[in-house]
């Protein structure tokens, strides 16, 4: 067994297996296939071409449990499949069944490594790392790809380019007693005995074709001080989970899942905030920790790339390998969510006009911050209530950023979202721009000033915007502030709430809420406007944006 090493990250760990041969001997020596991460060497007693195969799990990251889209991924056809795992060319395979792929297997002129070439073409959000590890599963590794495709622009792909993805493979030598040798992932728990018990082979063959058993670890010796990870073996899930978080590790702090456990009492229930997130008490030191599932890199990726006041703090992670859990580990933020807050009459009662003025400002400032100082920018796709956390001075921070995505005008097929909140444009079209977080933003404007719901109890009540546009937005314009003041939260209403400066607000939301994501302002805009909201009915020149009487705010 041989790992293919990369500095400090989890090994993918690729075993040689043989195909029997009934009629030749068992007692043949074999020579040793070295790995690395570009592949297994060509050997000079091998014989290239040959028929290999690639071991490959049915049913994962979105390939459909079908033989023929399995087929397409690597260029073979159904009956090759079929015919190779004993199947009827209609079979469909089960979620997770271990499938034997055909390959054509090679040397090619000039490369020192052997393999199988297989045409991908590029979807939205593909990279070669996420191509190599999730659709391809570890059979290849994002550093060959680079280099058979040296005129492929790595960070420059675009949707529909054609690329070579070489599957790792190796062909047996004349004296070896197989009919193929098959390429198979390790995964968490394997050993040469449970893989010559589950494929019927030798074990000792697996020793003669990959060297002797050894296990791996998660960082290399020699890692940074006080920087660990907890847990080790082998790879699968796991190193979809954790590579390419190398430039990561200087700057947060890798926590270890046993401090994680402690903090939260065994991730207690009493420590439960809301959905996965816990409260944490590690060293002194109060975090909120969220307990992922599914791969956190894109996360990562985002949450590394930001700094701002007004976003929620990461200040470190942890990756569990036993059990393929990811941890986010957050600064802890005292008051909770927004919308706890406004739903609670005695907590909304602390949030004066002035308080509610400067969440939407905070939030303003952190929305501008991701989609005008980063790039590419940041779409946020998740703003609400429930995601601005407020601290102990009732300042907005924007958290979870699950949903998010980089760059801008994106088209997707999965409309992900919380009712009330999604723009139209991104649920008709699944058009991903900023202007649908400004759209979700005047939802949270709309809440502000009600202290409602944004889709009403257990989000199956009326949408709070069609309340709105009912009750405030239609109407003459110079009742416009009766209106608001008669829709507000009734808390607001006690404390004397101005009522030009909600109409101000109102206006900012209308501006918002358009359907026309080119008719809303940028939160640019917005945020210049709300900084002036106390200056109601003010006029402003120039290419800043105008409020006039109506509470009406101009996008530039």
């Amino acid at each position: 067994m041989m790992p293919l090493t990369r500095r400090r990250l989890l090994a993918t760990l690729l075993c040689l297996f043989a195909l029997p041969a009934p009629a030749r001997s068992q007692n043949a020596s074999a020579t040793p296939a070295p790995a690395s991460v570009e592949g297994f060497n060509c050997s000079a007693n091998g014989t290239y071409p040959c028929q290999a195969y690639a071991l490959y799990r049915a049913g994962f990251a979105g390939v459909p449990l079908d033989l023929s889209a399995v087929g397409d991924l690597f260029a073979v056809s159904r009956f090759m499949l079929a015919h190779a795992n004993n199947l009827s060319t209609s079979a469909a395979p089960a979620a997770g069944q271990p499938l034997l792929v055909p390959l054509q297997c090679g040397c090619p002129s000039g490369s020192p490594n052997a393999y199988a070439p297989t045409q991908y073409q590029i979807s939205s959000g593909d990279t070669f790392w996420i191509v190599s590890v999730t659709k391809l599963q570890n059979l290849t590794q994002y550093q060959a790809v680079e280099r058979v495709n040296p005129t492929v622009v790595p960070t420059k792909l675009e949707v529909g380019d054609m690329v070579t993805f070489p599957i790792f493979c190796q062909c047996p030598t004349a004296a070896q007693n197989a009919t193929g040798l098959v390429t198979y992932v390790m995964q968490q728990g394997d050993t040469y005995a449970s893989i010559a018990a589950a494929f019927a082979v030798d074990a000792q063959s697996l020793v003669s074709l990959n060297g002797p058993e050894r296990g791996t670890q998660l960082f290399s010796e020699g890692g940074r001080s006080g920087k660990s990870a907890s847990g080790s073996g082998g790879v699968g899930g796991e190193r979809f989970l954790v590579s390419d978080i190398s430039e990561w590790l200087d700057k947060y702090r890798v926590f270890k899942v046993e401090e994680l456990e402690r903090g939260t009492d065994g991730f207690d229930d009493a420590h439960l905030i809301q959905g996965s997130v816990y409260k944490a008490n590690i060293g002194g030191e109060v975090f909120a920790v969220k307990k992922m599932k599914w791969d956190a890199c894109e996360e990562l990726k985002i949450l590394q790339k930001v700094n701002h006041s007004n976003l929620v703090k990461l200040e470190g992670f942890c990756i569990n390998t036993a059990t393929g859990d990811c941890f986010l580990v957050y600064e802890y933020v005292e008051n909770g969510s927004l919308d706890l807050c406004l739903l609670d009459r005695g907590r909304a009662r602390r949030l004066d006009w002035r308080t509610r003025l400067h969440i939407a400002l905070d939030l303003a400032h952190g929305l501008q911050y991701i989609h005008e100082h980063t790039w590419p920018r940041v779409v946020h796709k998740d703003v609400k209530s429930s995601n601005v956390l407020l601290d102990a001075r009732m300042r907005a921070k924007i958290a979870n950023f699950g949903l998010a995505k980089t760059g801008h005008n994106a088209v997707t097929t999965n409309i992900v979202g919380t009712q009330g909140y999604i723009a139209p444009e991104y649920l008709v079209d699944g058009l991903v721009t900023t202007k649908m977080d400004v759209f979700a933003y005047g939802v949270v404007l709309l809440e502000l000033v009600s202290g409602r719901e944004a889709a009403g109890d257990g989000g199956g009540g009326d949408l709070l915007l069609a309340d709105a546009e009912e009750r405030v937005f239609r109407g003459r314009e110079d009742r416009l502030e009766a209106r608001a003041a008669a829709w507000m939260d009734p808390v607001l209403a006690e404390q004397n709430c101005p009522p030009g400066s909600v109409a101000t607000v109102m206006g900012v939301a209308r501006a918002c809420l358009q359907r026309d994501p080119a008719k809303r302002p940028s939160m640019v805009d917005v945020a210049y406007t709300l900084s002036r909201a106390d200056e109601y009915f003010a006029d402003y020149s120039g290419e800043s944006v105008s409020v006039d009487g109506s509470g009406e705010i101009a996008a530039r």
